[in-house]
């Protein structure tokens, strides 16, 4: 029996270790940075205590890294529970949901949710991440505001909706809204009472 299989295999464990090494580092430097420039691939690489090249080979990018960083924020913030949202015929329970979801995914890692943030204004590869990012946000709440529409059942204009709606569900407001000693998961429920006006107050007009 050739040894080859059971090689390829340890060998994509090993890969699979050191991408995680890499990503856990990025995640800890992040929160940890007293200034913005301190955010390198290299001092990524020095933390994950592995070579430049290996951080090139497993993500060929810093934007590469970024978005892999950001997948892992999104896994552990069990985003793909988002997908419910979508599937819900209700569109006022599928925009609970959508809030829920983005309240839980900046609670996983606020230190590292903020500066990754700030850093998007002065970093144009961490930019685009953030950017492209929150583009998805306001596109999934085109959709859901779009139902709402549809329905009746949306008290203001569709486009100020969804500013609104992107403005409540964004990082920041979570992150304002929270005291230093609360989660921001802790504020979920005023910010699901602040966006109900966008919606319950036409609902209930029409019982």
């Amino acid at each position: 029996m050739s040894p080859r299989p059971y090689q390829l295999g340890k060998r994509r464990g090993q890969i699979d270790e050191s991408r995680r090494r890499v990503i856990d580092a990025a995640q800890t430097l992040l929160a940890e940075a007293t200034n913005y420039a301190a955010f390198t691939v290299d001092a990524v690489a020095k933390r994950a205590d592995v070579s430049r090249a290996t951080v090139y080979y497993q993500f060929a990018s810093k934007t590469g890294l970024l978005e892999a960083l950001c997948d892992a924020l999104a896994d552990a913030g069990q985003m793909s529970d988002l997908a419910s949202a979508f599937r819900n015929p209700d569109p006022v329970e599928a925009m609970r949901t959508f809030i829920i979801c983005f309240g839980r995914f900046w609670d996983v890692d606020r230190l590292a949710m903020r500066r990754l943030r700030a850093l998007a204004a002065l970093d144009q590869e961490v930019g685009q991440v953030i950017s492209a990012r929150d583009e998805r946000r306001r596109s999934g709440l085109e959709i859901l505001i779009g139902r709402l529409s549809k329905q009746h059942l949306l008290r203001v204009e569709t486009d100020l909706g969804v500013r609104m709606l992107y403005t409540l569900t964004s990082f920041e407001t979570f992150d304002a809204l929270a005291a230093a000693n609360q989660s921001l998961a802790e504020v979920i429920g005023f910010v699901l009472s602040m966006a109900e006006v966008t919606w319950e107050s036409a609902s209930r007009d029409d019982l």
